[in-house]
């Protein structure tokens, strides 16, 4: 497999693909492509802020069939084809390839259908999370599925990265969501696997070949989702602990009170809730500095309960686990405590060029990892930056690099060095939710045996095999 496989000579390129979609039928739209300079700025690169690629062109279907005429046109001529969403991924899986096509979905969008007793959706893979949400609420039915970049990120990407967010620990990564979807193969070939059934034990799912794939093995156009019953409230809390054992004894406290209840687990070091609270001029949540901060989320369900979220507390901090605590008495309040935890999206505009790591780690290792991953960083950067972060609860650890006096030229490989060999060495993962693009992909071995990286290569060369889909990402070439 080639990193990009196409044309040598553009406009011969060009040519060719625009007559192979003649081909395929008159009912193509003719907006369907867009070529050079008009090609809007954002489908250059995504949110990992690398340099932006200009592709041959971009593709926008509105349609399944049309997704599938690209991709049998693209076959026909040669040229690789990089599937993108909303742009909102961190390690440039949705980046174009320069003589490829980017295939977009921002125009495969919608809703088609909710069936509140069945407790399933279908839905377009350009379809925004946040329109997802909406209207499983307006069903009276709740998608658990939550990022910070809910109103920008598309489902199809949510899906095809295996998308986390803030409530893994109660409902499981986007792939836990899926009961189905249809896909487009590199050949165009249509696979239809829109399954609605919880139990269907029939062979292979195919589903699963799609889900956390980025976009390698084939297009995701359509997806059959798993709705949930929905909260009648939500309890939120923001506690302040004196130490790491102190944090894992909330979590564990919480589990054993609440049990499925507890929706959202949010671990925050002091170094990281500083600098926010610091960075965006936000309101300090408590008087007093603190080693650990928790946001607390618990789902209810019966119409009339009470919160049992403050006697636990209360217990809680009789026993000298928790230092202090702030119970959300409106939605407003719950809210302030997220943005603490939100915010963090926009600190590259006010600190300047950062490295971000999203990384899986055994909940009782992490802060020593924190510690260890610090003091390698400083030892070559001593004014670095070193905020951590994340679902603790789900074993996801968030962590952001920078140092100052390496100005827009951020050490990036020196960073990825120290951070991955430290997370090899505690028995992690380097993506827990974001996948791999291509800035993980030297680090693959890292948490993938040879064994598992050659049956990955085995089924990209199955679906694959001139290597065009999404190229050059996940597996080195």
């Amino acid at each position: 497999m080639t990193d990009t496989p196409s044309l040598d000579r553009p406009a011969e390129a060009l040519d060719a693909l625009r007559a192979a979609l003649a081909a395929a039928g008159p009912d193509l739209p003719p907006d369907l492509l867009v070529f050079g300079d008009a090609i809007p700025e954002r489908n250059l690169q995504d949110w990992s802020r690398q340099p932006p690629v200009r592709p041959l062109a971009l593709a926008r279907p509105r349609s399944t069939q049309e997704v599938a005429a690209v991709l049998r046109a693209c076959a026909q001529t040669g040229l690789a084809v990089v599937p993108q969403g909303g742009l909102t991924g961190l390690v440039r899986g949705a980046h174009p390839v320069a003589g490829g096509v980017a295939l977009s979905m921002e125009r495969l969008t919608g809703v088609e259908e909710v069936d509140a007793e069945g407790a399933t959706m279908i839905v377009r893979a350009g379809t925004p999370l946040q329109q997802v949400q909406q209207a499983a609420e307006q069903a009276g039915l709740f998608f658990p599925l939550d990022l910070g970049s809910r109103g920008s990120c598309s489902i199809g990407g949510n899906v095809s990265t295996n998308a986390g967010g803030n409530r893994v620990i109660r409902y499981g990564t986007a792939r836990d969501q899926v009961l189905g979807l249809e896909a487009v193969l590199p050949d165009g070939t249509v696979v239809n696997a829109l399954n609605r059934l919880v139990k269907n034990n029939t062979g292979y799912d195919i589903k699963h070949l799609f889900i956390g794939a980025e976009g390698t093995l084939g297009a995701i156009t359509r997806i059959a989702l798993r709705l949930q019953p929905r909260p009648a409230a939500l309890d939120a809390a923001l506690c302040a602990l004196p130490d790491y054992a102190s944090l894992l004894g909330l979590l564990s406290a919480l589990r054993a009170r609440f049990g499925p209840g507890l929706t959202s687990f949010e671990a925050m070091w002091d170094e990281y809730l500083d600098t926010i609270v610091s960075t965006f001029d936000l309101r300090r949540p408590f008087a007093a500095a603190h080693r650990f901060y928790a946001i607390v989320e618990i789902s209810r369900f019966g119409a009339g309960d009470e919160s049992r979220l403050p006697d636990a507390l209360g217990e809680l901090m009789e026993q000298g686990l928790i230092e202090d605590a702030l119970i959300a008495q409106t939605e407003r309040e719950a809210a302030a405590f997220w943005q603490i935890r939100e915010i963090v999206g926009d600190l590259r505009q006010k600190a300047g060029p950062l490295v971000s790591y999203d990384i899986g780690l055994p909940a009782g290792v992490t802060d020593r990892f924190v510690e260890t991953s610090a003091a390698r960083v400083r030892a070559q950067w001593p004014d670095a930056m070193h905020l951590a972060y994340g679902h603790l609860g789900d074993n996801n650890l968030h962590l952001i690099v920078r140092s100052p006096a390496c100005g827009s030229d951020q050490p990036r490989d020196g960073f990825d060095r120290a951070i991955y060999d430290t997370v090899r060495e505690f028995g992690g993962s380097i993506s827990a939710e974001h996948g791999i693009g291509t800035t993980k992909r030297p680090y693959l071995g890292h948490s993938r045996s040879p064994e598992e990286i050659a049956v990955m290569r085995m089924v990209k060369r199955a679906l694959d095999p001139e290597g065009r889909m999404n190229p050059g990402k996940v597996l080195e070439g």
